[in-house]
């Protein structure tokens, strides 16, 4: 399995320019899914600020991709369960800053189709959020229109990655496009 930290997307006809465009940046592999793939950078956080100051300055770059999303939990999974239960451990760590705001959990799954349907795991997550906000005393709300956070789950294959998002961080950085 191959280490990575990034799950990029490619508009029709652009993969090489992408990854020629991308390569600054990290270690970046193609996948076995079409038009996707994975890299590898040191720091995601600088990765964002980066690619957001490169797209302002040419425009034209962020045409070519369908989105890139950095992550900054990741972990391994060989099955259903163990993919839940690293997945649920991941996002409850983000319980403090998900107190009392609106959120929802976004996944965009390559591969393991009828593992892990998309949908079933985004709503137990947000489920078990929801619970562990209940119990801490400051409740959350799921909500699809305007919320305040997107936490997304990325799947290559087994790994995963997961990342909250802040409403100002998703009109910053255009290229994340989770819904």
């Amino acid at each position: 399995m191959w280490d990575w930290n990034v799950v990029i997307t490619v508009q029709d006809g652009n993969f090489t320019r992408v990854r020629q465009l991308l390569d600054r940046y990290g270690k970046i592999k193609r996948t076995d899914f079409y038009n996707v793939l994975v890299m590898k950078v040191d720091d995601v956080s600088a990765f964002h600020e980066q690619l957001a100051e490169h797209g302002a300055r040419k425009p034209d770059i962020l045409r070519l991709i369908g989105r890139v999303m950095p992550a900054s939990e990741l972990f391994e999974f060989q099955d259903t369960e163990t993919f839940e239960a690293k997945a649920r451990e991941a996002a409850l760590r983000w319980t403090p800053r998900l107190a009392g705001k609106s959120f929802h959990v976004r996944m965009h799954r390559r591969g393991l189709k009828e593992a892990l349907p998309s949908q079933q795991e985004e709503r137990m997550l947000d489920r078990a959020l929801l619970e562990a906000l209940e119990h801490a005393g400051t409740p959350g709300r799921i909500d699809f229109e305007d919320p305040d956070l997107i936490l997304d789950v990325e799947t290559v294959d087994r790994r995963a990655g997961m990342s909250l998002w802040t409403r100002e961080q998703l009109d910053r950085y255009p290229f994340l496009k989770l819904d």
